[in-house]
């Protein structure tokens, strides 16, 4: 009998496919980093976050509901792990990002992007006792200098011109948060990703209502407006939905050591967007900057004797 294509279920193919996963995670929350730069002061960070989350769970909810419910005893043994990774995953780091933007610059928010994997792993080293690889540890190392490349344009000493504000604390406390619930993730209980990204989307939402509430009435509101409308599209869709579950689904194959360094790719694909969407001109920098960091991707990626 003739055996049957990988293609044949396009969906069953790519939810196997681990690093084109976390590459599409990678730009669809660089897509969010430039957007929530770009709509800062217009539409609010709190609101923006609830809203976000909300939108997520009402598309989700019709398709996760028969997961959950035959996953509902596993979820609620390990509830306040759960409701952890929620407010880790989902309100925290998202609340926090989305409020920095509207103090920092965008180099500011790559720059401290780019340490997201250092945190990944050292959360797991302390939490876990999961320790790097030196291949690993070598692979986080070349495509972090390799964002820094690009980052600062090729000129190291552009970085005694960087000046930090509250923005930048925020996106690192954002960061820590993340990185905590990368390194949970591993220990979520065994359930259907409907079941935990449905669960995580509607608990962090719920847990960001009271701060969106507080944020409309001190009287920061939505624009009812064009740009309003496709930023909530975007948000839900891309950065959200399909991000989340594709991140999700990349460290339950590969970890969350080897799924951590594709975070270095955000700010790959933030510069190319940059190029073809800002008409910024290509230069030798940013080809060194792409070829380091896709090393260091590969290497830190790769199968390990470490626990990963």
């Amino acid at each position: 009998m003739p055996v049957e294509s990988p293609f044949h279920s396009p969906l069953r193919w790519l939810n196997n496919q681990p690093y084109l996963l976390l590459s599409l995670t990678s730009l669809f929350w660089a897509g969010n980093i430039v957007l929530g730069r770009y709509v800062a002061g217009h539409v609010p960070p709190m609101t923006l976050s609830c809203l976000r989350w909300i939108g997520v769970y009402l598309i989700l909810r019709p398709f996760a509901r028969p997961h959950l419910k035959r996953d509902w005893p596993a979820l609620r043994a390990r509830l306040p792990l759960m409701v952890l990774l929620s407010a880790t995953g989902f309100a925290i780091n998202n609340a926090l990002s989305y409020w920095a933007l509207q103090y920092t610059q965008a180099l500011n928010a790559l720059l401290i992007q780019s340490s997201g994997p250092l945190f990944v792993a050292l959360l797991s080293l302390l939490l876990f006792g999961v320790r790097l690889t030196w291949a690993k540890l070598a692979g986080i190392m070349i495509s972090l200098a390799g964002v820094l490349t690009i980052i600062l344009r090729g000129d190291v000493a552009a970085l005694a011109s960087i000046q930090f504000n509250k923005g930048d604390v925020m996106l690192a406390g954002a960061l820590l948060a993340f990185g905590l619930y990368s390194a949970l993730m591993p220990r979520r209980p065994m359930a259907h990703q409907l079941s935990l990204i449905s669960f995580t989307t509607g608990c962090g939402a719920a847990l960001l209502f009271p701060f969106a509430v507080w944020e409309i009435s001190t009287g920061v509101t939505l624009r009812y407006d064009l740009l309003t409308l496709a930023t909530l599209l975007y948000v839900v869709i891309f950065p959200s939905t399909l991000a989340y579950l594709f991140f999700n689904r990349g460290i339950a194959l590969i970890g969350p050591n080897r799924a951590a360094p594709f975070i270095h790719l955000v700010p790959v694909f933030g510069s190319v967007m940059a190029i073809l969407l800002l008409g910024e001109e290509p230069r030798l920098f940013h080809l060194m900057g792409y070829a380091l960091v896709l090393a260091g991707v590969v290497i830190a990626s790769r199968q390990g004797s470490a626990k990963a």
